[in-house]
């Protein structure tokens, strides 16, 4: 394969992964993501063009500002890079196609919300909204309405599916076992994934978030632990590798 297009997706990437921060730590806060200036944390300081570089502009400045000389948050930096090779891997998976316009989306909704869940444990629904409504129409296009009407029963039955488990799961544990945006949240998964699918990238998301809470359990002493991410990062997966439900019940059989 041609090495131009897989660089082009990963620079792509790597700029809006940049955007995709800025989204996710202004948004929750009620900011202005669009006009309001970048600017240093630390001394306020307006950044300049070539101080907002993705990637090379952390490097280069050492981490720090340049006129502060304060620590720069590395998360920017790690979003960048993500999505960077996110990006590349999709279209290396999904060439040019309606495919790739879903795993696109996937990546930027997976990278918002590991922004907006770790930094304030909010998910905007403006961003769920937003999402919903893109993948609603691109897969319109792709599939035509009558199946796209039943992506979004799928997406009914899998929000149906998350409410059951958080009343399950709070009165197990006699607390707010999920925030509301994870719920809502599953709408979405079912805009891309049938119901079996989704079903599965509920039990995978848990399975991914459980060494990593008991880990921050025990180093942080943390009593909330962002769900979301951890939904995307299976919801990703099993996209990213074509999974199939016959894939699954193939294996069932097995078992």
């Amino acid at each position: 394969m041609n090495l131009l297009p897989l660089i082009i997706f990963f620079i792509l990437g790597s700029l809006m992964g940049s955007f995709l921060t800025v989204i996710g730590l202004r948004l929750p806060k009620k900011e202005n993501f669009t006009t309001t200036h970048s600017h240093c944390d630390s001394c306020g300081h307006l950044l300049k063009m070539y101080e907002m570089i993705p990637i090379i502009s952390y490097l280069v400045q050492k981490g720090r500002c340049r006129y502060c000389k304060q620590k720069i948050d590395i998360l920017s930096t790690y979003v960048e890079l993500f999505t960077g090779a996110l990006f590349l891997v999709a279209f290396y998976a999904f060439g040019f196609s309606y495919e790739l316009l879903i795993a696109l989306g996937i990546v930027c909704l997976l990278m918002i919300v590991v922004v907006c869940d770790i930094t304030y444990l909010i998910i905007p629904d403006e961003i769920l909204m937003f999402f919903s409504v893109y993948f609603i129409i691109i897969q319109i296009l792709n599939l035509g309405i009558e199946k796209a009407l039943l992506k979004i029963l799928s997406g009914i039955f899998l929000f149906g599916v998350m409410y059951l488990i958080m009343i399950i799961g709070n009165k197990a544990l006699k607390k707010e076992s999920l925030g509301g945006a994870d719920i809502k949240m599953m709408f979405v998964f079912g805009l891309i994934l049938d119901p079996l699918l989704g079903t599965v990238s509920i039990f995978l998301g848990s399975l991914i978030a459980l060494p990593i809470s008991l880990l921050l359990l025990y180093k942080q002493r943390e009593k909330v632990i962002p769900f979301g991410p951890f939904l995307l990062i299976a919801l990703t997966f099993i996209y990213f590798t074509k999974l199939t439900p016959e894939m699954i019940l193939s294996w069932l059989k097995l078992m």
